[in-house]
């Protein structure tokens, strides 16, 4: 396994990180335990999750995921080698039931927290993150910003603050940020500034896959100057890039089979090309299309780790084994070539 350091902090992550939103849904108590298991074997030492899974989110599972891994935590008893990190809800449409439609202020925040560490089995999470921003902005496959009357009354300021609360108090080590923008990143490091109890950001977790590579457009190189990684998520584009879906087909069992409602990286023909591309690269090549997929990602310098999702031990071994792959100059060129052809084609 590699390993980077995450933000400006001492804490060495994985550069693979295992994710976990299908605990729960698609994947049981005792799947989640042998996922975790392999994973740690592995060398895997990060760990991502959210309040909010399992995913897709519903009243019935919610907190399930942070459910099951506080049980295995509780078996295992070797917290000090997991970094652990969690997410609170912000508001919106996609999450009515989790405390009757969540915002970020102090006791939304306050709720959460509490919340994930009881489930969770532990006193402290690593990396706490927004899972995404209270402001009206572009996110969750949403390509250019419009203009709107922000509807929502927390200020990223007020955040921030209610955050460092929690560091202070220590029930959180580091603060991250997810699905944000290049504003508003820099919000956050602008406001850190003034010091403490604003903590300074040390993360933002966005997707990022050859399908959606946005982040290089504004966000990569504010990762490089101010030292807050990306973690990167969806890196195989809900399993599209291993070429599954193609050709109209639907595995039983798999996640765009079981749920419509992820359909942005297969619904309109341009990102179908583009996969049949990158598929076709892959075994010109005789590499494993998936693997080819997350070892592009976990090349990317700008990337702090890549998180990896599976519902079958099968998908987890194959994942975790595209970091010792690395990708010669000339595959490198051919997806440049392919990217050049199909620029971004799901946002």
């Amino acid at each position: 396994m590699k390993y980077s350091l995450l933000g400006n902090t001492d804490l060495k992550v994985s550069r693979l990180c295992l994710g976990t939103m299908t605990w729960g849904e698609q994947n049981t108590e005792a799947e989640a335990h042998e996922q975790l298991d392999y994973a740690l074997d592995q060398g895997i030492n990060f760990i991502d999750t959210a309040e909010m899974y399992a995913v897709p989110p519903r009243p019935e599972t919610y907190g399930l995921t942070e459910t099951y891994i506080g049980t295995w935590l509780k078996k295992r008893q070797d917290r000090d080698k997991i970094i652990l990190a969690t997410k609170v809800a912000g508001p919106g449409e996609i999450a009515p039931h989790v405390r009757g439609g969540p915002c970020l202020d102090r006791d939304n925040i306050r709720q959460a927290i509490e919340g994930s560490l009881r489930r969770l089995q532990t006193d402290y999470i690593d990396l706490y993150q927004v899972h995404w921003p209270e402001r009206t902005t572009n996110f969750f496959g949403e390509l250019g910003y419009t203009y709107h009357k922000d509807e929502h009354k927390t200020p990223l300021e007020e955040t921030l603050f209610y955050l460092g609360e929690l560091v202070k108090e220590g029930k959180v080590r580091y603060v991250g940020v997810s699905n944000e923008t290049p504003w508003g990143v820099m919000s956050y490091l602008r406001t850190a500034e003034h010091g403490r109890p604003f903590p300074r950001i040390v993360s933002i977790q966005n997707p990022y896959s050859l399908l959606n590579r946005i982040y290089e457009i504004g966000l990569a190189e504010i990762s490089h100057r101010e030292k807050v990684g990306l973690l990167a998520y969806s890196p195989l584009a809900f399993g599209v890039l291993s070429g599954k879906y193609l050709n109209g087909a639907r595995p039983a069992g798999a996640r765009l089979t079981l749920f419509t409602r992820f359909d942005r990286y297969i619904k309109d023909e341009y990102a179908i090309q583009a996969t049949e591309a990158y598929v076709q690269l892959a075994q010109k090549n005789a590499l494993d299309p998936a693997q080819m997929a997350l070892a592009y990602v976990n090349s990317r310098p700008f990337l702090t780790s890549n998180i990896i999702g599976a519902t079958t031990m099968e998908q987890l071994k194959a994942d975790i084994a595209s970091i010792d792959l690395e990708l010669d100059g000339e595959i490198l060129k051919a997806i440049e070539a392919i990217h050049q052809q199909h620029p971004n084609p799901c946002p």
